[in-house]
């Protein structure tokens, strides 16, 4: 007989393009995981109105984000890739944790005071109780393992908060949820800037997006921080230099690096050379993602059928679990 999957959930926003942070961050690790575990990764379209309540890109937005992570390597076969709102169990369990979430520890999350700070005339009541949909999310489907980085990790707390609270006050119906992501550290991938990360929300030309054109890609990468080089051997890299080699190691081969690398520690090294090679090879690495993504985004026909099937998927797993959960709080009546 054979052995039943553990049960993986992640959801991402449709918040502006996805970039080269994402690929290697998080749908690098969903492709492996299809393989080896019941995967459910979802589009967070009810998460993201708790910032962006203008709904009139949203539809364009969810289909991008499902292109992306389909021209990615997500296959629809092996997983459910589905829609948060298309879900109406996840807004039934949402009500039910909401009951036992309580305004002090919500006004604690470091998210919501970041949201708050940024944005002081939109403080909604979504905003407060993200954490609670986002523990709704990954319980709905009784997952044990959930994808998230450093910025997550106080999120993921909480829902094992909320899950230990349902199962103490009515009975074991969740397992308790943690992180996983095969036992590696998650890849950051550093902005071209030298100044953190890639990220939607930073500097547009210090990331490099999936959408880019060759050229745009180019052009980014030949602004990337330099200096004249080292003046003396085997010297350490500055955290600039160091950053457009972690960028190398992820789409150049082996041997290229290791001629950069001989030629800084021999200080022969010439920056334009060096970024000239990695541009080449960060066009080769992201323009069949792009050219996917377009073509996935012109059969409209065909992502809603891939939208369909994921929300089947997705409601066999919420019903059964809603089943359970109307029993243990004694709300079956008939």
């Amino acid at each position: 007989m054979e052995k039943k999957k553990d049960i993986v959930m992640s959801g991402i926003r449709p918040t502006g393009f996805l970039h080269l942070g994402n690929y290697f961050g998080a749908i690098s690790n969903y492709v492996k995981m299809q393989e080896e575990f019941n995967c459910f990764f979802m589009v967070a379209d009810l998460h993201s109105l708790t910032t962006h309540p203008d709904t009139k890109e949203l539809k364009a937005n969810v289909y991008r984000v499902l292109a992306e992570n389909i021209a990615c390597g997500l296959d629809p076969d092996k997983v459910a890739l589905y829609c948060q709102s298309h879900l109406s169990e996840t807004a039934e369990l949402y009500l039910y944790l909401n009951m036992m979430a309580y305004k002090g520890e919500l006004e604690k999350t470091t998210t919501f005071k970041d949201k708050v700070r940024l944005n002081p005339e939109n403080v909604n009541a979504g905003l407060l109780t993200y954490p609670v949909l986002q523990t709704a999310d990954i319980i709905l489907h009784r997952a044990k393992y959930v994808p998230v980085g450093k910025d997550q990790e106080q999120h993921l707390e909480m829902a094992r908060t909320f899950t230990n609270r349902f199962n103490h006050r009515y009975g074991e119906v969740f397992p308790e949820p943690v992180a996983f992501n095969y036992n590696q550290k998650l890849v950051k991938v550093p902005s071209l800037d030298g100044e953190g990360k890639m990220s939607k929300s930073e500097s547009q030309l210090a990331t490099l997006y999936l959408a880019d054109s060759d050229d745009m890609i180019i052009k980014k990468v030949m602004k990337a921080k330099t200096d004249s080089g080292p003046s003396e051997k085997n010297a350490p890299k500055p955290d600039y230099i160091e950053n457009i080699f972690t960028l190398m190691n992820l789409v150049c081969t082996p041997a290229t690096i290791q001629h950069f690398e001989d030629d800084y520690n021999n200080c022969s090294i010439r920056y334009g050379d060096l970024k000239k090679q990695l541009a080449c090879d960060m066009v080769n690495f992201i323009a069949p993602i792009r050219n996917k993504v377009d073509a996935i985004l012109k059969d409209e026909d065909g992502l809603k059928q891939i939208m369909k099937k994921g929300a089947e998927k997705a409601n066999i797993s919420a019903a059964e679990t809603m089943k359970q959960v109307r029993k243990a709080m004694g709300l079956n009546y008939f």
